[in-house]
């Protein structure tokens, strides 16, 4: 007899609810950031809209003119062709037995990355907070960066198609090169095994050592963390014991920088004005 779910707590509704207005306040966010970004980009005040417009008209009409050549249509054929092979040839693969270890193993991988996932969910979350500070206070670059990608992409173009027409025109010798290299490195494959496995097993011979350096360390950074905590804290008594010297320090080098300074200048100011004395003392 099948089970009747229990219905979720007040506290779990909560954190629901409260999960929920986060998520729907960092999309808000998010859009609006993004909104900022395409206002300063298309702004016509600062004349950098217009630039962008233009480049990217430019760019638009060098990928049609590129993408109607017969090559290019030839090219799109092709991978429509091996996308529909690939979609044949892969359908019988789901109900192979090789399917279902590969199912298991998707599912381990999947258990055992959700700790992995839930202890690095902080750090991402203040990741993403701070590099939408760092997108919302390089905004204003945003539309020269655009620019200069669209103009970098304009000039690598020629490159890209000069290099498409070596690897062309060296069919032959590339296949050469591939049929050395399998033959070179086919041997090796049963050398790499082995040593595979003997550095599986210093691996694991190595582990409880490890383990119990790093329990040690950790004991060890325990007890001496007093003695730590003291230290720093005689450090910044000291710094704020000698900040009043420092302080009177600099002053007094500012005050002869000063006082140096302007006796360059008198000394080396023009003729005209050799009446005029200027002394000055320091403080």
């Amino acid at each position: 007899m099948a089970t009747i779910p229990s219905l979720p707590s007040r506290d779990e509704v909560l954190r629901m609810a409260r999960n929920t207005t986060d998520i729907t306040g960092q999309l808000l966010d998010t859009a609006q950031n993004i909104t900022r970004i395409a206002i300063n980009t298309f702004d016509p005040r600062d004349g950098s809209g217009p630039e962008v417009l233009r480049v990217l008209r430019e760019t638009t009409a060098e990928l049609a003119e590129a993408s109607a050549s017969p090559q290019a249509q030839e090219a799109f054929y092709r991978i429509v062709d091996t996308l529909t092979r690939l979609g044949t040839t892969g359908a019988p693969l789901a109900v192979h037995p090789v399917s279902e270890p590969a199912r298991a193993l998707l599912a381990a991988l999947g258990e055992g990355l959700l700790p992995v996932l839930d202890a690095v969910e902080p750090a991402v979350e203040e990741f993403a907070t701070a590099l939408g500070e760092l997108v919302e206070a390089t905004s204003p670059l945003l539309p020269a960066a655009g620019g200069l990608a669209a103009g970098t992409l304009l000039a690598l173009t020629p490159l890209i198609r000069a290099a498409t027409g070596v690897l062309r025109d060296s069919t032959p010798e590339l296949r050469r090169i591939a049929d050395a290299l399998t033959a070179a490195l086919a041997p090796l494959m049963p050398l790499q095994v082995t040593l595979a496995e003997r550095a599986a097993g210093a691996v694991r011979a190595t582990l409880p050592p490890l383990a119990d350096l790093t329990d040690a360390a950790a004991a060890t950074a325990k007890a001496a963390g007093p003695v730590l905590i003291a230290g720093e804290e005689l450090f910044v008594s000291g710094l704020e014991r000698l900040q009043p010297a420092l302080m009177t320090a600099a002053s007094r080098a500012g005050s002869v920088a000063r006082a140096v300074a302007v006796r360059v200048s008198a000394a080396v100011s023009p003729a005209a004005e050799q009446g005029v004395v200027v002394a000055v003392s320091p403080a």
